[in-house]
């Protein structure tokens, strides 16, 4: 959890930075609603992985798949959500949503399999 704080952490002052100092047209003036939904999501996911492997080690594969499963479900449910209420810059909003999915995701892979290196 606090890698992903951490994480989170350096792009929200990454984000900052772009915004304060730069006009950068790929970023969306609502990227901190995104990286509240990415924060939450990494927690939730986490805590579903880390619950399903305190039984049994062999579940290690299904449990993770579950949470992947689920943020793609809340990731969609999440976009559709704000193109539904008609947000405005649709499509930087949701490449802005792409990034970050792809960044959370291997930012995810990265610290499993860290971990799972370390404990075989």
């Amino acid at each position: 959890m606090f890698r992903t704080f951490l994480f989170t952490a350096l792009l929200a002052i990454a984000f900052f930075v772009v915004e304060q100092y730069y006009n950068a047209s790929w970023l969306h003036p609502d990227w901190k609603i995104l990286l509240v939904f990415f924060m939450s999501v990494s927690f939730l996911t986490g805590r579903l992985v880390s619950a399903g492997l305190q039984d049994d080690r062999e579940r290690l594969v299904p449990m993770y798949l579950a949470a992947t499963v689920a943020r793609m479900v809340l990731g969609l449910a999440f976009i559709g959500f704000f193109l539904f209420h008609h947000i405005e810059e649709r499509r930087t909003f949701v490449f802005d949503f792409l990034v970050l999915y792809i960044c959370y995701t291997s930012f995810e892979i990265w610290a499993l399999t860290r971990n799972l290196r370390h404990n075989s």
